[in-house]
């Protein structure tokens, strides 16, 4: 449909929590979808990276985010009904704030129950990166950004300062 404007950090639509979406054959749910995609590829044709992206960082206080790993697909209403014990620490980066890495301790294994673009009831079990990433996203429909998970305040950084860090000390990440 069309690649839009991503909003960054001090926005206050990031800070929203958005609601469900009730009626999964009204147009706007379809647009939105078609509109995250386009947006997300175009991020990932200019930065080189991006896995996901929430329907507030586009301006939509809708409950729908869009993920691009080895296939594309839409979660609409997503919620995490079940978390592992087990947590990774790692870094975090946000299309809402490209220039910051954030550490952040995240669960390892999560089940995600959502909605497809039809409106079927679906789960996804997540592990790894893949947990991650859909906890991330999910944050965003609760108005919840990555720096508000910061392990500490030392650990919100420049990816500048960052990659500097990477290289000067041969490999070895904070």
């Amino acid at each position: 449909m069309a690649v839009r404007e991503i909003l960054l950090l001090g926005n206050p639509v990031l800070r929203s929590s958005c609601a469900k979406v009730k009626n999964f054959s009204e147009p706007e749910v379809g647009a939105v979808i078609a509109d995250l995609r386009d947006t997300l590829g175009a991020f990932r044709s200019g930065h080189g990276f991006g896995r996901g992206i929430a329907a507030p960082q586009i301006g939509v206080t809708r409950r729908i985010l869009f993920i691009h790993l080895e296939q594309e697909f839409a979660l609409i209403n997503p919620e995490i009904v079940k978390k592992s014990k087990r947590m990774m620490t790692l870094w975090d980066d946000c299309f809402s704030f490209p220039d910051i890495l954030v550490k952040v301790r995240r669960h390892v294994g999560i089940s995600v129950a959502y909605r497809d673009e039809e409106g079927k009831r679906r789960t996804l079990e997540a592990t790894g990166g893949l947990s991650e990433l859909l906890q991330h996203e999910i944050d965003h429909l609760d108005g919840v950004l990555a720096i508000d998970r910061a392990v500490d305040p030392k650990h919100i950084v420049l990816r500048s300062e960052w990659m500097k860090m990477k290289h000067n000390e041969k490999g070895k990440l904070m």
